[in-house]
């Protein structure tokens, strides 16, 4: 099963119902679809379609961890910037990272493989999921994101995401 909107109806909350609730909490985005993105260079052969001239954009890529003590870490960062697990797990000061397995993601954040996304916490937030965002979202006029799919991305102001996680009661660690 791959992670696109054609299959999200086995997921613990499918996209149509996460756009639901952004519509009924007020919180306004714009919603893009695309072929399914698994990768940063498969989302720069889309991007140029939906970025608006003249706004700061933050596009992300959503890393799933685990730490030596098997609790679970989201980061999100910019897409461009280089992660390096051995620095990052320092910077955040916790012990050895590595990435969780694909059936640990379903089960922890209600995602597949390429579809890992900050509003995984709507799945995340019950099962103690540490979260992470890239300070350089304080800066951001529009941050771009999945939806819990991959075959589409939502654009959030930075505004009206922070209010999705404080909907979420979701913890920013900012990095």
């Amino acid at each position: 099963m791959d992670a696109s909107s054609q299959f999200q109806d086995s997921l613990p909350v499918s996209s149509d119902t996460l756009l639901a609730q952004l519509d009924a909490w007020g919180i306004s985005y714009r919603l893009h679809g695309h072929a399914p993105l698994r990768t940063v260079a498969d989302a720069k052969t889309v991007e140029e379609g939906f970025m608006q001239a003249g706004e700061r954009a933050l596009r992300l890529k959503t890393l799933y961890l685990r730490d030596k003590k098997k609790r679970n870490h989201l980061v999100s960062l910019e897409q461009d910037r280089d992660v390096d697990l051995k620095a990052l797990a320092a910077e955040l000061g916790l012990g050895n990272l590595s990435f969780g397995s694909a059936e640990r993601l379903l089960e922890t954040l209600g995602v597949r493989p390429g579809a890992v996304t900050p509003l995984a916490m709507v799945n995340g937030v019950n099962q103690d999921v540490h979260f992470y965002m890239d300070k350089a979202a304080q800066q951001a006029d529009v941050i771009y994101m999945h939806p819990l799919v991959n075959d589409r991305t939502v654009a959030l102001t930075r505004q009206a995401f922070l209010d999705v996680m404080s909907r979420l009661s979701a913890a920013i660690i900012w990095v």
